[in-house]
């Protein structure tokens, strides 16, 4: 993983190689990146510099049959699989107001046989906001708050909304979308594609999402203005107090022309889907010294039979989410 990790660094690895002194510098780097975040919110000692606001849940995954003819990944055995979550606000304020229009994460830790870890980080919206790596800087930048204002300067806001087309998808997405009501409530996307692998090799391409068994519902205009700034987490923990909450993993196959390496652009909603698997949250609990709190939920951790494509977005997060989970480790 290291390795490929690496080949982003450079145009031509192997040139890089046999020629060091003719390799090219990355686009962007995971440090600039998380520096980026840290100018645009500040750094909170000790914890996440994105989707720092959260909160840990816990309960189990079942996959499905049809899930494991497409990949022979642990995780689609039949069998109940332990699930550690998270549940998140984007952006690196842990006071943010829960009726922010911005994303809400839900991130999993899989603990399959034989200690096996295998990670899935979502967010809410069906498209993500850059379409490469620099994108993400570059609005973390913008977010920048100006010092005699001490909030980010909408001139800049603008010139970076006409020069950056890749973030207009998402953003249009959240103008048009109300926040969730609950997390409970909430869809969650995987935004990346994927590859399944098979007992023989075979390779599916497919992006997937979580779909509430509860339904999806959205804070209505009176409640973005009266409800609590925290009102996520006491929500999903009266609810999982009242039962477990359910999602369905849907899993839609891709064909070929579909985008494979741009999280900005979704797949026609015709694609033939599948039910891979149900998510069961029975448990939910503040962040502070809960079981999610800890864990780096780095998207590249996957066990054998789920694969990653070379979406540069989804490449960069694993050397991205190191750097964040160096500093909170080093600051304890």
């Amino acid at each position: 993983m290291k390795r490929k990790i690496l080949s982003l660094a450079c145009t031509g690895c192997l040139a890089a190689a046999a020629a060091p002194a003719m390799a090219q510098p990355p686009e962007v780097t995971a440090s600039e990146v998380v520096e980026a975040i840290e100018g645009a919110f500040g750094a909170t000692h000790g914890q996440r510099r994105n989707h720092t606001k959260g909160m840990c849940a816990g309960g189990e995954f079942v996959g499905t049959a049809e899930a494991a003819r497409h990949s022979r990944s642990p995780l689609f055995s039949g069998r109940p699989i332990p699930v550690v979550a998270r549940f998140s606000l984007a952006g690196g304020n842990p006071k943010a107001p829960d009726t922010a229009r911005s994303g809400r994460g839900m991130a999993l830790e899989f603990r399959l046989p034989q200690g096996q870890l295998h990670h899935i980080t979502m967010l809410n919206t069906p498209v993500f906001g850059a379409a490469s790596p620099a994108t993400f800087r570059d609005m973390m930048l913008a977010l920048r708050p100006d010092p005699a204002t001490g909030r980010p300067d909408p001139g800049r806001i603008e010139a970076f909304k006409a020069s950056h087309p890749d973030h207009r998808a998402q953003a249009e997405y959240f103008a048009h979308n109300a926040p969730p009501a609950s997390y409970a409530s909430s869809a969650f996307w995987g935004i990346h594609t994927f590859k399944f692998v098979d007992g023989k090799d075979g390779v599916t391409l497919v992006r997937w999402k979580f779909v509430p068994q509860d339904g999806e519902t959205r804070l209505t205009e009176d409640e973005l203005k009266t409800a609590a700034p925290d009102f996520l987490e006491r929500a999903l923990i009266e609810r999982t107090a009242r039962g477990p909450v359910r999602w369905d993993m849907m899993v839609s196959i891709g064909q070929p022309g579909d985008v494979q390496d741009d999280p900005t652009v979704q797949w026609p909603a015709e694609r033939k889907q599948f039910k891979a698997g149900t998510l069961t949250i029975a448990t939910a609990s503040p962040q502070k010294g809960g079981e999610c709190e800890p864990i780096n939920f780095d998207p590249l951790v996957m066990a054998d039979g789920i694969a990653p494509t070379d979406d540069p977005v989804l490449r960069f997060r694993s050397p991205a989410y190191a750097v964040s989970f160096a500093k909170r480790l080093g600051e304890r």
